[in-house]
């Protein structure tokens, strides 16, 4: 639990871009004991993300020194690219081989920013890791903390953080996630704190694939491998390179010559990798109406029986109602409306009102028509 009478021992991970800047500035101006660090996440920075993405380049970990520099903190380049390959890029090439969806920024959270990160800061006498999250920690009359969607629900970035256990919440800071300040009032901000990153893009694709050609960067790793895409009577209507490119409820990029009898879009329904085969469907039967959840982790004590909530299936996606309980460490939820692109390896995140209760990765789905 972070102490409250006294400055904090902060390590603020500055990733290069204008939130985390802002945060570690704000940090400071508490009064907080602040470092800055920013995490070398590739081997070789030159194959991430070029350009001004805030993230995982050379010229990102050169902002993130600058802005340190103004703001006045000590500033480090702490070398976690072993550890980030393990446990966010092979485990996102492993997911889509096995045919789900991952989210390598939740992982990230989970397993670089709030454990190996965490550790090391509490290994060397921080208190507290201090990120550009907007998200909020609230500490209970009873002494708990609570993890909760930021003021502003138009930034709130709380679905990637619900991941995080108590323990790793106790010694988490979100400064920007309390306040109703805009993206540009926090540019604006940046700029009179003399901030050089003020000005730069927000980076919203995944920082590992340099080009955003997410289908390129797993054939690359994974080898090209032809299959059939058939409809749900498994007609064949056509072929593709690989089923690891595809995912639940994709229309683009399918590539089918042969149009649908209704003249309706069709989807991707399923992807089986132990046939290498892609299924699509019309839109209809992709609603969903319940699933299972594995690997459950909450932000708190675990629901002690069924419950009613809402839930998020995807960071930017919207809230949907559902009741939910765990059953031999499994989360069994139903939902009150079908959902549609509810795909396996996705987080499903449970929130009451604004607090996050915590999230499972979906294993499996059942849906209204095709049962799958």
């Amino acid at each position: 639990m972070l102490p409250a009478d006294r400055p904090l021992r902060v390590l603020a991970a500055m990733s290069g871009g204008v939130d985390s800047a802002v945060a570690a500035a704000r940090a400071a101006e508490a009064g907080h004991d602040v470092t800055g660090v920013h995490l070398a996440l590739s081997a070789n920075p030159q194959s991430f993300r070029t350009g001004a993405r805030g993230c995982c380049t050379i010229e990102d970990s050169r902002d993130a020194r600058r802005a340190a520099d103004v703001i006045g903190i000590p500033f480090y380049v702490w070398d976690l690219a072993d550890r980030f390959r393990e446990d966010v890029v092979e485990d996102f090439v492993a997911e889509y081989e096995a045919g789900r969806t991952p989210n390598p920024c939740l992982r990230c959270n989970e397993k670089i920013k709030f454990a190996a990160l965490l550790d090391k800061a509490l290994a060397l006498g921080f208190d507290a890791v201090c990120t550009g999250h907007y998200a909020q920690v609230i500490l209970t009359e009873s002494g708990e903390r609570e993890l909760h969607r930021a003021s502003d629900m138009a930034k709130d970035q709380s679905y990637v953080l619900g991941v995080l256990d108590d323990r790793q919440l106790a010694h988490a800071m979100f400064p920007l996630g309390d306040t109703e300040t805009t993206k540009e009032e926090i540019r604006a901000e940046a700029e009179r704190r003399g901030l050089a990153v003020a000005k730069k893009p927000d980076s919203h694709d995944i920082c590992f694939i340099a080009d955003g050609d997410t289908q390129g960067f797993l054939a690359a790793r994974l080898g090209k491998s032809e299959g059939d895409i058939v409809d749900e009577q498994g007609t064949k209507l056509g072929t593709h390179e690989g089923a690891y490119g595809y995912t639940i409820g994709q229309r683009k990029g399918l590539r089918i010559g042969t149009p649908a009898a209704d003249g309706k879009p069709r989807y991707v329904l399923d992807i089986s990798p132990v046939n290498n085969t892609v299924t699509v469907g019309p839109a209809t039967s992709l609603d969903v109406t319940s699933l299972t959840a594995i690997k459950p982790r909450w932000c708190g004590t675990p629901p002690s029986g069924p419950g009613t909530y809402t839930a998020q299936l995807r960071a930017h996606g919207g809230e949907t109602e559902v009741t939910a309980d765990l059953l031999n460490n499994e989360l069994h939820v139903h939902f009150t409306e079908p959902a549609r692109g509810v795909a396996p390896g996705q987080a499903i995140v449970l929130y009451d009102g604004t607090r996050v209760v915590g999230s499972a990765t979906i294993a499996t789905t059942e849906r209204v028509a095709a049962g799958v």
